[in-house]
């Protein structure tokens, strides 16, 4: 072969060559893999139904790239003007789905764009939006994620408005959700509706139940009735009656929201319709919303797993024993009555006076000295932790007969003659359990100018109570299946209603002694703010 037939061989050969390095060059060493981001936040789906793109966003459990299982599925609905992104902004829910996983297992969260719908189709057909969420978005899901594609594996949380949501989904669908967890429900009850100001019933209540424009029970249309928990869940058959698992919880310093939520409480304990409800202090915020998180996703957890939610919280610690040296009986004079006074640890080496808690103590027959002794420890114990003022503890048993006003006067009348004790009534609270705290609340328009403040757990309050005095604050503690859940209503309505200084706590639980235990550890704040030493 000549040099001249030699030479383009060879261009080409080298050309080649380069060509192949170039490739080399080229191969993806070096490429960056994106992270997976559990937090999509622009996801949507296009509805025929309404006829527009409706956004959501989704929170993936850690792992989902890496697994091949199906996850339960809880859609995260917002209050009346946010959108889609108030869950993973406001809500932060990145950061508590990974807080409290342990509670809830893996859980896939949805965020959809609800606009002010109240979540439920409009009475005139205009807008189902309700229908779009059933028939269009939960087959989304179920189609473009791992989803556990069954009813108990499906929860609505909401706050606000998506608290009504997190109710009305459930209630209505129960084919698709088992369990609804309701935040600070935004709703109304009939009263509530037909006295609300024309601009607000006309701006945000009717265009979604009908009514615009009308007054007084006009308001009340038919499809506000069908909508209305107050009304769907006394009809025998309905669909809400199905064993949906149904959480509320909600603020007593709510502006009416807290008078809704404690209303439906006492229909649904009136019908005998599980739930599980609680109040706690705070308002409508997301820190109120961030404290309800914790047991909120506990019962998730429990529904997910088919299980009963426990009826009882763990009993509180109620610390060592108290020496028996610093613990006093004493019998009232020309009486057989007798009571304990407990003195703080400094009472002998210091010389001024101290305020009082008064207990009205109703006890079990049979362990009545170990009840005693649960309290005077439980006392002591948040002194020493100085979550309560150094005080005095005075522990009345309480007596069904002869338990009289001027029998407690008169143990107050020795304390002051006995012991180094604050004179004026603002360094002295009164607690009472049960009928004990029935019974406290019974004298209080006597006792009034003794006592600060009033403290009542699982109190036989009789439906209808009202206070009859001012100048004493109190303090309203009940479990969801305390007994006199009516009573609690009605006072709470009537302290509101008289703009009277007050707490109010619903707890998870039965009434018994453990119950009141725990609910005065967690009033310590309230007391030491009302003995004012």
């Amino acid at each position: 072969m000549t040099v001249k037939r030699l030479i383009p061989i060879l261009i080409l050969a080298i050309s080649f060559g380069f060509v192949l390095m170039g490739c080399e060059r080229e191969k993806p060493d070096d490429v960056i893999v994106t992270p997976f981001d559990r937090l999509l936040k622009d996801e949507n789906v296009q509805s025929a139904i309404l006829s527009r793109t409706i956004n959501y966003a989704v929170l993936l459990p850690e792992g989902y790239d890496s697994t091949t299982i199906s996850y339960p599925v809880v859609y995260l609905l917002h209050g009346f003007g946010d959108d889609e992104r108030a869950w993973y902004q406001g809500g932060n829910i990145k950061y508590y789905a990974d807080k409290y996983l342990m509670e809830t297992g893996p859980v896939i969260f949805v965020m959809p764009e609800g606009f002010n719908t109240y979540w439920a189709n409009k009475y005139n057909g205009n807008y189902p939006y309700m229908d779009m969420l059933s028939q269009e978005l939960v087959p989304e899901i179920d189609a473009k994620y791992r989803t556990v594609k069954d009813p108990e594996h499906r929860a609505v949380m909401g706050y606000s408005m998506g608290g009504y949501g997190a109710l009305i989904l459930p209630a209505k669908n129960p084919e698709l959700f088992k369990t609804g967890i309701v935040l600070s429900m935004s709703f109304r009850t009939d009263e509530q509706y037909i006295n609300e100001p024309q601009e607000v019933f006309d701006g945000q209540w009717g265009p979604i139940f009908g009514g615009i424009g009308a007054s007084g029970n006009q308001r009340l249309t038919d499809y506000f009735l069908q909508y209305s928990p107050f009304h769907f869940f006394a009809q025998p058959g309905d669909v809400s009656l199905q064993g949906q698992n149904y959480y509320f919880d909600c603020g007593d310093d709510e502006e009416s929201l807290s008078e809704t939520n404690d209303a439906l409480h006492v229909e649904l304990r009136k019908l005998n319709i599980p739930h599980e409800y609680r109040v706690k202090n705070g308002a409508h915020t997301w820190d109120y919303w961030h404290n309800a998180l914790p047991e909120a996703f506990s019962y998730l957890g429990y529904a997910f797993r088919g299980q009963a939610y426990p009826s009882e919280t763990m009993p509180v610690e109620t610390g060592s024993a108290v020496p028996d040296s610093r613990i006093f009986t004493h019998q009232l004079q020309n009486s057989g009555y007798t009571y304990k006074v407990v003195t703080p640890g400094n009472y002998t080496s210091e010389s001024k006076n101290y305020p009082v808690i008064y207990v009205m103590h109703q006890r079990d027959e049979t362990i009545q000295e170990d009840q005693t002794r649960e309290l005077i420890d439980l006392l002591s114990k948040n002194i020493e932790a100085v979550r309560l003022p150094a005080s005095i503890i005075v522990e009345l048993p309480f007596q069904e007969t002869g338990f009289s006003t001027d029998l407690l006067l008169a143990v107050v009348s020795e304390m002051r003659s006995n012991y180094r004790i604050n004179d004026e009534g603002k360094y002295a609270v009164l607690i009472g359990n049960d009928a004990a705290g029935g019974k406290a609340f019974e004298m209080m328009p006597i006792l009034a100018p003794y006592f600060n403040a009033c403290l009542l757990f699982d109190a036989a309050i009789s439906s209808g109570a009202e206070i009859e005095t001012t100048g004493v604050d109190y303090y309203l503690d009940i479990t969801d299946q305390g007994n006199h859940f009516e009573g609690y209503h009605s006072l709470f309505m009537n302290l509101r209603a008289q703009d009277v200084t007050h707490e109010y706590r619903v707890r998870q639980g039965r009434p018994s002694h453990d119950n009141f235990l725990s609910g005065l550890d967690d009033a310590c704040v309230f007391i030491k703010d009302h003995l004012k030493e």
